[in-house]
């Protein structure tokens, strides 16, 4: 797959790449010897320039076991571009999630304030005043559901969520504490005993050209074995 990165290509021009990454990849790894999409767009983009040293922007990330539509910048113009955009909150993210618990009403707003552990590598939900607590906000829409009897509740629900601020684990986090932990989720849904992986992706990124402005808007489907079976994904 390493040798196929122009598979995960969905768009190029002198600006911009974007990518659908595939779940299990860092965005960036500090790991000598582990690919990333990082040293992967780096080699890519080397290779059709022998001889220069390409520039590559990380403008935002997943976290490893998601997969899902990511830009990167080419030069630092359209970074500083693309940044403004996700600062200013003028990027649409949407996601795909699956979960094994239905709640009560099949739309809602979450609001909670995350505070990051840097050693374990997780956020919680703590109180507006706790010591660097940060605002989260998504909205979420449940879609559908599917039988399955690997789950122990027996089904598959799958729910579109907007996210409204972009932090650390926020989607996982969130859910779980509203009682939703997604499928496969090993840090926040550790009673999870479907063997699945992580059943989120971000499915559908809207923004404008850094350089031209033109809107430009992708969607994926996901790969992943927790949307298996959902009709019209």
């Amino acid at each position: 797959m390493w040798n196929n990165i122009e598979n995960m290509i969905l768009y190029e021009d002198k600006e911009i790449i974007v990518c659908h990454k595939a779940a299990g990849i860092a965005v960036q790894s500090a790991r000598i010897g582990i690919p990333d999409m990082e040293s992967t767009l780096k080699n890519y983009l080397a290779s059709k320039n022998p001889g220069t040293m390409p520039y590559l922007g990380i403008v935002h990330r997943l976290d490893q076991p998601v997969e899902g539509v990511l830009v990167f910048a080419k030069n630092k113009r359209a970074a500083a571009g693309l940044t403004g955009q996700i600062t200013s909150g003028s990027v649409t993210k949407e996601y795909l999630a699956v979960t094994d618990q239905k709640p009560e009403n099949v739309q809602g707003h979450l609001e909670d304030y995350l505070k990051k552990d840097g050693k374990t590598n997780t956020s919680a939900v703590v109180t507006s005043k706790t010591d660097r607590a940060k605002k989260a906000v998504l909205d979420y829409e449940v879609l559908n559901e599917v039988s399955d009897e690997r789950i122990s509740t027996g089904k598959r629900i799958l729910v579109r969520i907007q996210l409204g601020t972009g932090r650390h684990h926020q989607i996982r986090v969130q859910m779980a504490h509203a009682g939703m932990p997604l499928l496969g989720d090993r840090k926040y849904n550790p009673e999870d005993s479907s063997g699945l992986p992580l059943g989120l992706c971000s499915c559908h990124l809207v923004f404008r050209h850094p350089v031209t402005g033109k809107k430009l808007e992708f969607q994926v489907t996901p790969k992943g074995e927790c949307f298996a079976g959902f009709p019209n994904i």
